[in-house]
């Protein structure tokens, strides 16, 4: 017999009933029902009811267990009474009358549970990610982050493309993030610094002659946190190709992402109409790049009605420059009581209020009419066009935002969440993905400066030629992916040719010397027949923390960080020895 176990806690059935077998796993309860002692015996696969009495041998030993004790059970299957036989579990049909019992490891008092579903704080429970990790509802999450790893690689071979790993420790390099540097003890004074993607390494393997690449690449960036993004590191589906076009790029990816969510959603729709947006529409009418269209409200511009009108504050706004006024319909949202439950929302965002109409039956029965103090300012004709504009009516409703479009696109974007969500529109058991193109190239800082908005090893549309005008016309062939809310996916078709490349980085401010001196080896390499390639990365966390319809990306993440980038299992980030810092070279200064 095996030193530790002949099943797993959920292999036992009906047909094993009779054998002597051994049982390794955790004591998930231990009950007692008159003078009989139960155990629920549990392992990575199931739970097995054990049970003894007290004319064994054994029942002492039973005695003693206590919650999440790691023990060894020798004992005989015996049938259930069909009156207590648990549909619920595989095993329900038998138990495992205990012979003898080994403890393996015994646990201490226990700073939370796993039996059951009791809700702990965060801090706790990354503090202990040992023990929140055996509940079943994290073994179940960690085991479908395994199983899309799996499925997404097998997808991948199946298109054709190979895994290559590409290096942990690199040179910096500008992708939108802090990186996190790592100190050359042979170079003093000099730094590594550890990928933020696997961008350069993968554009060369196409110069290289590497047609098809992909990795389960992991990814360092310094960033801030947020529910939807690790501070520290996180895992995509790194993937590039050559001799390809945007389309071609989309026609590779769809089909494997489609396959995940279907896979793994649960049951809930996928869509099988996957929109391209450019970035331009996805601000205007949803307020944001990453549209979750499940909801089904598009913002419209309606400017017009307000100029001029007997609304001061948005007919004065309007006398300005790049001003707009931009509307939120609200279908079924025709009350003055969710009105006001929406400007009062908008006041806590931090503005002022949210202008608003809503059509309702006329008091003298005449009709539908339009209320609200916007409605009142501007008169019946205006009113009446703006609700056709929108295609609203009886019971209906719309909120106003104005400005320059900068200023409110975001919190206009919140507010179509909100109204969505507080109004029922938006279908939970759905998954809608949209691809987002044609994103500018570069953008204006508050510093007045060009910089690259996104990624800046990306093609502009029209070669060299576009970036002799206006720098801030210039639409790049860079895209993402959005689901339900996320950006699943960023990518786009690379800057492959040298000439287009210098001058793309001296518009963002880097003269020729500082492109050779950073990117040196790409330069080099597109100076050698450069094929056009291009390709995409694909959030793994964020894909699960979607399947698995969570709002919090730790909640699929093995060991994450904190909200502060603090390890708490495991003490980091950590104070270096002195002797580490010696050796490096480095000397670290307090803040006064």
């Amino acid at each position: 017999m095996h030193r530790y176990r002949t099943q797993t806690c959920a292999d036992l059935r009906a047909s094993d009933v009779g054998q002597t077998v051994r049982l390794s796993g955790w004591v998930h309860r231990v009950r007692d029902h008159g003078g009989i002692l139960f155990v629920d015996l549990r392992d990575h696969y199931g739970i097995t009811q054990c049970l003894v009495d007290p004319d064994s041998p054994a029942f002492g030993d039973v005695e003693k267990l206590r919650a999440e004790w790691c023990i060894r059970i020798d004992g005989v299957v015996k049938a259930r009474d069909s009156a207590l036989v648990n549909p619920k579990i595989p095993t329900g049909e038998v138990e495992v009358f205990i012979r003898e019992v080994e403890v393996l490891g015994p646990a201490g008092e226990l700073p939370l549970q796993v039996f059951g579903d009791q809700e702990y704080p965060e801090e706790t429970r990354l503090r202990y990610r040992f023990l929140d990790l055996r509940r079943e509802v994290m073994q179940r999450k960690m085991t479908l982050r395994s199983d899309v790893v799996r499925f997404l690689r097998e997808r991948m071979w199946g298109q054709g493309f190979r895994e290559y790993q590409t290096p942990i420790i690199t040179a910096s390099s500008p992708e939108g993030a802090r990186d996190f540097l790592v100190p050359s003890r042979l170079h003093p004074g000099r730094f590594y610094a550890l990928p933020q993607a696997p961008q350069q390494f993968k554009q060369l393997l196409m110069v290289s002659g590497f047609d098809r690449y992909f990795q389960i690449a992991p990814c360092f960036r310094d960033e801030d946190p947020r529910a939807d993004r690790s501070p520290t590191d996180f895992y995509q589906l790194d993937l590039e190709m050559s001799f390809v076009t945007q389309e071609d790029v989309f026609a590779t990816v769809q089909p494997v992402i489609r396959g995940v969510f279907e896979e793994f959603g649960g049951g809930r729709t996928v869509d099988s109409e996957w929109p391209l947006i450019s970035y331009r529409d996805a601000a205007l009418k949803y307020g944001t790049d990453k549209p979750d269209l499940r909801n089904p409200i598009e913002m419209q511009v309606v400017s017009e009605h307000f100029r001029g009108s007997g609304f001061a504050v948005f007919a004065r706004l309007l006398e300005q420059e790049g001003t707009e006024v931009r509307a939120i319909p609200a279908p079924k949202g025709g009350s003055r009581k969710f009105c006001d439950r929406m400007n009062a929302w908008a006041q806590k965002e931090g503005l002022p209020g949210m202008g608003y109409i809503f059509w309702r039956e006329a008091e003298d029965g005449s009709g539908m009419e339009a209320a609200g103090p916007l409605a009142k300012n501007i008169g019946p004709e205006r009113t009446e066009a703006i609700r056709s504009q929108l295609g609203l009516g009886l019971g209906d409703a719309a909120f106003f935002l104005g400005g320059k479009p900068d200023a409110f696109e975001k919190i206009a974007g919140r507010a179509r969440t909100v109204i969505g969500e507080e109004l029922g529109l938006t279908d939970k058991d759905r998954f809608a993905f949209c691809w987002i193109v044609d994103f500018p190239m570069f953008e204006k800082g508050d510093d007045g400066r060009i910089d690259f908005s996104h990624n800046p090893f990306s093609m502009p549309q029209g070669g060299l030629e576009a970036l002799e005008g206006d720098p801030l016309g210039v639409v790049a062939y860079q895209y993402d992916l959005a689901c339900n809310g996320y950006e699943l996916i960023s990518g786009g078709i690379r800057n492959h040719t040298p000439e287009i490349m210098f001058r793309a980085f001296e518009i963002a401010g880097y003269p020729p010397e500082e492109v050779e001196k950073r990117f040196g080896g790409m330069v080099n390499a597109f100076r050698h027949g450069a094929p056009p390639h291009g390709g995409c990365a694909a959030g793994i966390d964020r894909i699960v923390m979607l399947l698995a319809d969570e709002q919090n990306i730790r909640e699929v993440i093995l060991f994450p960080m904190n909200q502060r980038a603090e390890d708490l299992l495991m003490g980091a980030p950590s104070e270096p020895l002195a002797a580490q810092l010696r050796e490096l070279g480095l000397r670290v200064v307090r803040e006064a």
